[in-house]
């Protein structure tokens, strides 16, 4: 097909009539297609005309030595020698493919695409301005120099668990890195910074801070990996990394439950020693912040920043970076599940006290189960805590109770003993019919009652008496009193035991006195001493 002069003017002015309302409704003017326009617009530059015109007709152009043809026509021959008319060739021909997308599809654009090469395009940029492949960024900034200051601040988001078996901590934080890296710097006119995420963080040099003690630690990645980057124009930088570490807290179980953790979580370089990297507190004491902490077992006291060194014999001195924080133990669980029920089975051992002494089964397994039942919380609260060799404040509480519930048993088996001891002397006495039966006295309610046996009172001591009755009135009255005095002044060790083992009934009484006044001075020294 040929067209001539007048049909092709006026093809290029639709064309171009064309191109600026698209312009300037949809998207701004691309400066090559600019130069694209003030080349069109040259009359003397056939090669051009024919290009665009080959674009709007679909058909490609052909370049040969030089040359650009159109297809079935004598036009596009430029001046032997011209090299600007060369050129102009060239350009029209890249003109003519960014054209070609716009137009092939009577003249809808395809946006996305657009987009997609403009993102691709920035981020080559951004790359060129931060002039990355030009430095070396496995040498720290300034290296040889003195060390680089390397500022950290922290934002605690949650403690997240506390073990006691484990004696470890998992805290969620905010880590902030602030350096200096002069490499980076780019201009700008309205001094604005650049904000990058984790892809080009693996491009540059950042600090190899890491936490002492750790156990695990991993940065989140959902939905992408919590790593922000940040470039000022004069190159100062910051690091934001959101990490979640469990780290060892060496936990002193004296006083548990009432007792007052300490843990600290620490930061170090693990490279470069106090010569190459310096780590301090951006802002002192305000660089650590902190939300608002709710634990189910814990109240927070409160947070603390310090910094120290730390000594290595076969690499040196580092800086170091303490997160310390107070923990106190809300003890109202414990008092539900381990005091409480501790002092109600201590409480009932001594319901014993008030049980007939003849009726054994009753008291025997009133015993038994008190006894069990303390086993099973001592044993329960050992398992909940870790195997260390020194005594806690709740071992104290819970074996000094059961020993109280295990006295009450002895109690009880003295009683029986002293009972029936005192028995078996009044058969042998006489004091007791030879046709009593001790079953049909217990076939009623279980137990025997003194008013069923006939109990004469006797003299502990019988006096010695002379062989002559006649002076036996007058000396009678003085060997009393002088026998009295004696008894009350000094009585053995055998006559004790006689007197409880014929009045066993008292100890029972002494019992129900005895045991919870201990038990009330035990507790007043024990909460006075560890609350």
């Amino acid at each position: 097909m040929r067209l001539d002069g007048g049909q092709l003017l006026e093809i290029i002015r639709d064309v171009q009539r064309e191109t600026e309302e698209l312009d300037e409704h949809l998207l701004p003017r691309d400066v090559e297609e600019v130069e694209l326009e003030k080349l069109v617009a040259r009359p003397r530059d056939d090669v051009v005309v024919v290009g665009v015109v080959s674009a709007v007709a679909g058909e490609p152009v052909k370049h040969e030595g030089g040359r650009a043809d159109l297809p079935g026509s004598g036009l596009g021959q430029p001046r032997h020698g011209d090299l600007r008319s060369q050129l102009w060739a060239q350009e029209a021909q890249g003109g003519v493919h960014r054209r070609e997308s716009k137009f092939k599809f009577g003249g809808r654009i395809d946006y996305k695409l657009k987009r997609q090469d403009s993102t691709k395009t920035l981020l080559i940029k951004s790359e060129q301005l931060l002039r990355i492949e030009e430095h070396d960024f496995a040498m720290r900034p300034g290296f040889g120099a003195a060390a680089i200051p390397v500022g950290i601040d922290v934002q605690v988001e949650s403690i997240d668990s506390i073990s006691e078996v484990n004696m470890d901590f998992t805290m969620t934080l905010y880590l902030r890195h602030y350096w200096k890296d002069e490499r980076l710097a780019f201009p700008s006119r309205n001094n604005q910074s650049r904000t990058f995420d984790s892809r080009l963080v693996k491009k540059i040099w950042v600090p190899d801070v890491f936490f002492v003690h750790s156990k695990r630690s991993f940065i989140h990645d959902t939905t992408m990996e919590n790593i922000m980057l940040r470039v000022y124009p004069d190159g100062n930088i910051l690091y934001s990394v959101r990490v979640t570490v469990t780290a060892l807290c060496s936990m002193d179980f004296s006083s548990f439950p009432l007792d007052t953790q300490n843990c600290s979580l620490e930061l170090e370089s693990y490279a470069y020693n106090e010569n190459d990297l310096m780590l301090y507190w951006k802002n002192g004491n305000d660089s650590l912040r902190t939300d608002e902490i709710v634990l189910s077992q814990f109240f927070i006291e409160h947070f603390q920043a310090s910094s120290g060194l730390a000594f290595y014999s076969s690499t040196g001195w580092y800086n170091r970076l303490f997160i310390n924080f107070i923990l106190r133990r809300h003890i109202f669980f414990f008092m539900l599940q381990t005091y409480f029920p501790t002092m109600l089975m201590v409480v009932l051992s001594w319901v014993s006290f008030w049980i007939d002494r003849r009726a054994v089964p009753a008291r025997v397994s009133l015993g038994m189960t008190t006894v069990l039942t303390m086993s099973t919380i001592i044993t329960g609260v050992s398992s909940s805590m870790p195997q260390v060799s020194y005594v806690k404040a709740v071992d104290i509480y819970l074996w000094t109770s059961f020993l109280f519930v295990f006295l009450s048993v002895i109690e009880y088996a003295a009683v029986n003993y002293c009972t029936t001891l005192e028995e078996m002397r009044k058969m042998k006495r006489g004091k007791i019919p030879s046709t009593f039966n001790a079953s049909q006295a217990m076939a009623f309610d279980g137990c025997f009652h003194d008013d069923d046996i006939e109990l004469t009172p006797f003299s502990r001591l019988a006096p010695t008496l002379t062989s002559d009755p006649l002076t036996m009135p007058t000396q009678t009255p003085d060997i009393r009193l002088m026998e009295g005095t004696r008894l009350r002044r000094q009585r053995s060790v055998r006559e004790n035991v006689d007197l409880l083992v014929s009045n066993s009934y008292m100890i029972d009484s002494y019992s129900r006195l005895a045991f919870p006044l201990s038990y009330l001075l035990f507790n007043t020294i024990y909460w006075s001493l560890y609350s």
